[in-house]
């Protein structure tokens, strides 16, 4: 019986940054070659403008459907942020969208980013 080896590839990796802006997109193609595993972080930055209370928030959807949502208090003095990670399975022939929405009160954004690392 005759044996089939797959050929390596490089793992990919895939990143979208929006900068101070305030929703980032990130598309990843489909793949006929086999199922991939991703690890995927969102990243929010913010500063606390000064004066009253400052808040934000990072909404997190993957293929239109909610992921993660959270909002929380903007520490004054300095930058402070929302992180998340997660792993997503893609089976073959599926693209991936995954958005990353910031929200801000009372802060100002500094940067807004999707990283999308694929796993061996």
């Amino acid at each position: 019986m005759p044996s089939t080896t797959r050929i390596p590839r490089p793992l990919e990796h895939w990143v979208a940054d929006a900068g101070n802006g305030d929703v980032a997109h990130l598309d990843i193609p489909a793949d006929a070659s086999g199922d991939r595993l991703f690890e995927v972080s969102c990243t929010f930055v913010v500063s606390h403008r000064g004066g009253d209370e400052a808040f934000h928030g990072l909404r997190v959807l993957v293929d239109g459907r909610q992921q993660w949502s959270r909002e929380v208090p903007t520490h004054a003095g300095g930058q402070d942020s929302l992180d998340v990670s997660f792993r997503r399975s893609v089976p073959v022939g599926v693209p991936l969208r995954i958005s990353a929405i910031g929200s801000v009160r009372g802060a100002v954004r500094i940067r807004l980013n999707i990283t999308a690392e694929e796993q061996d």
